[in-house]
């Protein structure tokens, strides 16, 4: 187990002598793999956890605190976009159109869950805006999975032909990613541009109190790191498009203790609503196809000219570099791609992780990352950088935090039961799983239970 913390640690520049503070907790099972998908988790919540502990030490002077992985809290967060529940409807999972199809080569992986992608896949494929699965099906079949690959990306819709782990080495993105680090986390600006932490009193307990982030992510790891730093006591506001909307479904998962607002940045009013936003903030975190927020103003070097002491956290599905840098991509996706699904499936067919591995890793990936950058700058006052994208982290559950797996068979029966919470809130009675982002001392819970979406106004909470 720790191995893999330690890995993770390193890559967030973090000084090893943390990772005695850990202490894990619970047997194996709870997320049964080929792959050492549970290795994965308890590292990534484990990171993250240190990382909350390190800031409230640095924010407070309090003696460093403890940290606990629970391996039940751990895989009751990483399944509980299926665990959330409304007045006990179950929320609706993937589409009908997002799954595997046989082409004529072997496997294409889709993903149409949002309008918007159905419709460009169906075109892609000259199929009426009505067609279903088997229309779909018969398309599909008459047709290479790389072909299809090609077609669906360049109509702007999500497509990936499912390749094995050779395969996926063998292509230029893969080759790519192979040489990158699991993370980047850099400084940006001079020292001393400006103090963290200025607004009202920090508790041990909450290492994130006035901190202001502003959320410009969407499903699945981006909310999953900023509800993690709302749960430590940040000011979250997430903004989303009018024209992009996001299910209520998912966002009782994701929208913990956050607000939600709309704003269309290519509307000047709305632009200068961001920007006075953007003025009073300290994270900013993306999770938009790389160079599609650039026209905004919203890259790197930009939010750093404008807001000197930034802490900027960049999300992608297949890294910013390479031939696919600029493509859309989600979880299942890249699992498709890079080998994962047929190391996963059975018999030549491809199958999947036991839960959204990849999001949910990147995601507490992703805060501890926030979480060290708002540390660092503490101490010298200078932005930090973070970037991460799933294909990284695929890399690393492929080859990297072997500590040694849970195995396909499991262990004891697992049930999500007691890190489960049910509480009342804006759009009613809400089922969700607790975090297991946590040290000695630190928040068991969030303040609220997610709201409407897009129902909040655009404006900072924090005096």
């Amino acid at each position: 187990m720790r191995g893999a913390t330690e890995t993770a640690w390193a890559a967030l520049g973090a000084d090893p002598v943390w990772c005695e503070r850990v202490r894990y907790e619970g047997g194996p099972g709870g997320l049964p793999a080929r792959l050492p998908v549970m290795d994965l988790a308890r590292a990534t919540v484990a990171v993250c956890s240190l990382a909350a502990a390190e800031l409230a030490t640095v924010r407070t002077g309090a003696a460093v605190p403890s940290v606990r992985v629970d391996d039940g809290a751990v895989t009751a967060a990483f399944h509980s976009e299926r665990l959330v529940r409304l007045d006990g409807h179950v929320a609706e999972s993937f589409a009908p159109l997002s799954r595997f199809w046989r082409a004529a080569d072997g496997w294409v992986r889709t993903h149409a869950n949002y309008p918007h992608h159905r419709e460009r896949l169906l075109a892609a494929l000259s199929l009426r805006p009505d067609a279903g699965p088997a229309e779909v099906a018969d398309a599909l079949a008459e047709r290479r999975a790389a072909d299809v690959e090609e077609a669906v990306y360049a109509a702007g819709g999500l497509a990936v032909a499912v390749r094995d782990a050779g395969e996926w080495a063998a292509h230029e993105q893969g080759a790519l990613v192979a040489g990158r680090p699991l993370l980047t986390l850099e400084r940006v600006g001079d020292a001393g541009a400006r103090a963290a932490g200025v607004r009202g009193a920090v508790s041990p307990g909450l290492p994130c109190a006035g901190v202001r982030v502003l959320d410009l992510t969407r499903v699945l790891a981006g909310p999953v790191a900023t509800r993690t730093l709302a749960l430590l006591g940040a000011d979250v506001l997430r903004i989303d498009a009018p024209q992009l909307p996001e299910g209520q479904d998912i966002h009782n998962d994701t929208g913990l203790g956050k607000r939600s607002a709309l704003l269309d940045l290519g509307r000047a009013a709305d632009h200068r609503v961001f920007e006075e936003l953007l003025a009073g903030a300290d994270v900013v975190v993306t999770g938009y196809r790389p160079g599609a927020l650039d026209r905004f103003g919203l890259s790197p070097e930009a939010l750093a000219a404008r807001r000197p002491g930034l802490v900027v956290a960049q999300l992608s599905a297949w890294g910013r570099y390479g031939p696919w840098g600029g493509r859309r991509g989600f979880d299942s996706l890249v699992q498709a791609a890079t080998g994962i699904a047929l190391l996963e499936g059975d018999g030549g067919e491809p199958g999947a992780l036991p839960a959204q591995a990849l999001d949910h890793g990147t995601g507490y990936l992703l805060a501890a990352a926030v979480l060290r950058g708002l540390t660092e700058r503490q101490r010298d006052g200078a932005g930090r950088v973070a970037r991460l994208s799933l294909t990284q982290t695929a890399h690393w559950l492929v080859h990297g935090p072997a500590d040694g797996g849970t195995g396909p068979e499991g262990g004891e029966a697992y049930s999500p039961a007691p890190w489960l919470v049910e509480r009342d809130g804006p759009v009613g009675r809400v089922r969700y799983a607790r975090s297991p982002v946590g040290f000695a001392g630190g928040p068991v819970d969030w303040a609220g239970p997610a709201g409407r979406w897009g129902a909040d106004t655009p404006r900072w909470v924090t005096a």
